[in-house]
């Protein structure tokens, strides 16, 4: 069995063998700032029924060391009368408990074992970490001028152990530091109460047009991992005019009587509020605290060069042409013209353009290839006709109504069959105008007019004739009358007229066969009596007789028919 060391032999054993025992390896343990921290002691080849005492001390410097608590069997008791007294406790498996963690922790622990004879020591060193209490952009700039080094702001981060580097970024990306356009300056300051360290970066900063829109940031990463960021910051970018522009609203081909607008936008941050605004090179007007300038109810004379500029440096000019577009036409004639047939007409159209414009001509709605022109007036010219000049986006329109007049004239006078071969159609074609009325000798058992284009009209009737007539048709308007007659047999005379026919050709035809058979015998009697007379034979060759008798033969059948 174990027994228990007086004070004084225990004392001594201690001290001889702290000078002739091993001391283990020196561990380390991490604990954080202001938590628990459990300090392990590790006992070795010692076993838990063993252990006769356990010790806990700390290294005070200067190689003084300071006693905290000593567990002898299942009792314990804190000897420490320091910063330690209310802090210190043994766990269950002999781990020194310290709470309120604080940088002044940082040291040297040592866990003493006594068992039977000997004596161990574990030592522990202690190091206390701390995040900072958080990153932000403080001090931060009003605005940032191009090509000027500005301090854009300052961040901090407070309360860490150990200090920690900060980065600055532009769109999250880092920042390095180039000494000219980019300059970081930091510091880093210990609390003398806490030994906590802040860490302060100021960003000197020269901006480009580019960061107007630009997300600045800081951030840190802890010994521990922890990455700490701050809120994104934007800042005005100021700086000064490199460009201006004019601009004319509306863009679009202007015509006289609008209203334009000149406009005049300059580059510059914050922008240009007063101008200047040129007017042909003969007026200047100027314009505060706005950057327009409107002409009302332009007119071709409100062509020309226009041009703004910036007060403070009239040199810094845009300049731009305006145009206005105009379209006079005249036309000669116009409206309603009433014209004789045969008379001339002249068509003028006069074109007063500020570019160039195309002209069409239409006849009743029909394109024509050229402007009309009139040297002897018809009937068909009669129309509405109408221009269209087109220039751009442009486009005039007009017209005049041509109406031809005179006195009806009968073109033809026509007879024909029906269809059904029983009934006479009388065809009567006019022309004239205004439209001329149709009337006839005889009524007919049918009536048909065509339609009045171009001075024309087309009158039928249908007659079933019993005897032979003289029919005439007669057209008339307020200019005058035209009549004309025709001729129309019954069905009955043309049949016998047609039988007279070939009776008289049947007639016709025996004459001229009995003629020329007298004519024959007349011939053969005197050839008979030559021959006698001279001695030759009485029938003459059988070749005349043979010529004779076929031109007898000829003339008889066309007797018979």
């Amino acid at each position: 069995m174990m027994h228990l060391l007086s004070a004084g032999r225990l004392g001594a054993i201690l001290l001889l063998t702290a000078l002739l025992s091993q001391v283990s390896s020196l561990d380390t343990v991490f604990g954080l700032y202001g938590q628990t921290l459990e300090i392990p002691c590790y006992k070795g080849a010692a076993k838990a029924e063993d252990i006769l005492m356990t010790k806990w001390k700390y290294d005070k410097g200067d190689g003084l060391s300071g006693n905290l608590l000593v567990k002898k069997k299942q009792n314990v008791s804190v000897s420490a009368e320091d910063e330690y007294k209310n802090r210190v406790s043994l766990a269950s498996n002999s781990s020194l408990l310290l709470s309120e963690a604080r940088l002044s922790d940082q040291r040297t622990f040592t866990c003493m074992l006594v068992f039977g004879e000997d004596i161990e020591e574990h030592m522990v060193n202690v190091v206390i970490y701390k995040t900072p209490l958080g990153l932000e952009i403080t001090e931060k700039a009003e605005e940032l001028e191009i090509g000027k080094q500005t301090k854009l702001g300052k961040c901090v981060a407070q309360d860490a152990n150990p200090a920690v580097n900060i980065t600055w970024l532009k769109n999250n990306k880092p920042l390095q530091q180039d000494g000219q356009d980019i300059n970081i300056q930091d510091t880093v300051q210990v609390d003398p109460e806490t030994g906590l360290s802040t860490t302060t970066s100021v960003l000197m900063y020269s901006a480009q047009k580019e960061d107007t829109d630009a997300q600045f940031s800081c951030s840190t990463e802890h010994s521990l991992g922890q990455t700490f960021s701050s809120s994104s910051e934007s800042f005005t970018i100021t700086y000064s005019t490199e460009n201006i522009m004019l601009r004319v609203i509306p863009p679009g081909p202007l015509l006289e009587g609008a209203n334009v607008t000149l406009k005049c936008e300059a580059d510059g941050n914050p922008a240009p509020t007063s101008f200047n605004f040129h007017l042909k090179g003969k007026e200047t007007v100027i314009v505060e605290n706005d950057n327009s300038f409107t002409i009302t109810n332009v007119s071709r004379d409100t062509s020309g060069e226009y041009k703004c500029s910036l007060i403070d440096n009239p040199t810094m000019e845009a300049a731009k042409d305006i145009t206005v577009n105009y379209l006079d036409i005249s036309l000669s004639p116009m409206g309603s013209v009433e014209k004789n047939a045969g008379e001339t007409l002249a068509v003028n159209l006069k074109v007063d353009a500020s570019g160039e414009y195309k002209v069409s001509w239409t006849k009743d709605k029909v394109k024509l290839d050229k402007e009309p022109q009139f040297t002897k007036l018809t009937y068909s010219d009669a129309g509405l006709y109408e221009y269209e000049v087109t220039m751009g986006e442009l486009i005039e329109t007009d017209s005049f109504e041509l109406i031809v007049q005179g006195p009806p004239v009968i073109k033809q006078l026509l007879k024909q069959r029906s269809e059904n071969g029983r009934n006479k159609v009388l065809i009567c074609e006019a022309e004239g105008s205004p439209k001329p009325a149709v009337t006839w000798s005889i009524n007919g058992t049918s009536s048909y007019e065509g339609p009045f284009i171009n001075g024309k009209i087309t009158h039928k009737i249908t007659v079933v004739p019993t005897a032979n007539l003289t029919v005439s048709c007669t057209v008339s308007n307020d200019y005058g009358v035209d009549m004309r007659v025709i001729n129309v047999s019954s069905y009955q005379s043309e049949d016998g007229d047609q039988t007279k026919l070939v009776v008289g050709v049947v007639v016709g035809l025996l004459v001229a066969a009995l003629v020329i058979g007298l004519a024959y015998w007349v011939y053969m009697r005197k050839s008979k009596q030559g021959s006698w007379k001279t001695g030759e034979k009485e029938c003459g060759s059988s070749e005349e007789e043979k010529k004779l008798e076929e031109k007898v033969e000829e003339n008889s059948q066309k007797a018979e028919v």
